[in-house]
């Protein structure tokens, strides 16, 4: 598996993607909440992992700038469709990754990745390629579903049965603490970490990083 494959299982369930709903409005609807609480009025925002483009349109008028990327050029493509549907002023779509965008170091004050980091091939690179995209003191706001919390049978024995049949794409299994130590590894004070989930007993946190 390699990088292309994950991009195109994302391009070949882009469309399936869009139509599916959010599993819980009411703890994204406080995710969002959250994070345009963390923006200043000139921010230059960086999304990581935009997919279809929902956060990014609900996010971009709060900001100066807003790139939105994603490493699927199927999710891009909705994301422009459904922006020219409803247009906003702010949002920038790109296909692109984070090791990718290397030569814009510095250029931006907050890089959002929500459900992004447990599907990234090589976490420890992901992180200091982030560090290097932000300003001096600027923010890693992320939510990730942290599976070495969740349940075995997820982990061990589903997973790894719908990814050998192409089912689920590559997912990283790690604990909350370990993301965290991985954080402070790349470079990031962890300022926050938090649930959002109004249902379930999920494990994904919400966790704010600022740049050391």
């Amino acid at each position: 598996m390699s990088l292309a494959n994950d991009a195109r299982f994302w391009d070949r369930t882009s469309r399936r993607y869009a139509k599916s709903a959010i599993a819980d409005e009411a703890g994204y609807a406080r995710t969002l909440d959250r994070t345009r609480a963390l923006f200043k009025p000139d921010a230059r925002v960086l999304e990581l992992g935009c997919g279809t483009g929902t956060t990014a349109l609900r996010l971009a008028g709060h900001a100066r700038a807003y790139l939105a990327t994603d490493i699927s050029e199927g999710m891009i493509a909705i994301a422009e469709e459904k922006n020219a549907a409803a247009p906003i002023a702010g949002p920038a779509f790109r296909v692109a990754t984070a090791e990718g965008l290397a030569p814009e170091a510095g250029t931006f004050d907050v890089v959002i990745g929500f459900n992004y980091l447990h599907l990234v091939r090589d976490l420890p690179g992901t992180l200091r390629s982030i560090h290097t995209l932000l300003a001096p003191r600027g923010l890693l706001i992320s939510k990730t579903p942290c599976l070495g919390d969740m349940t075995p049978l997820l982990r061990l024995a589903l997973l790894p049965a719908m990814r050998a049949i192409g089912l689920a794409p590559y997912a990283g299994v790690f604990r909350v603490a370990e993301l965290g130590a991985h954080l402070q590894a790349a470079g990031f004070e962890v300022l926050a970490t938090e649930n959002h989930a109004t249902k379930g007993g999920e494990n994904r946190p919400f966790i704010v990083g600022r740049k050391r």
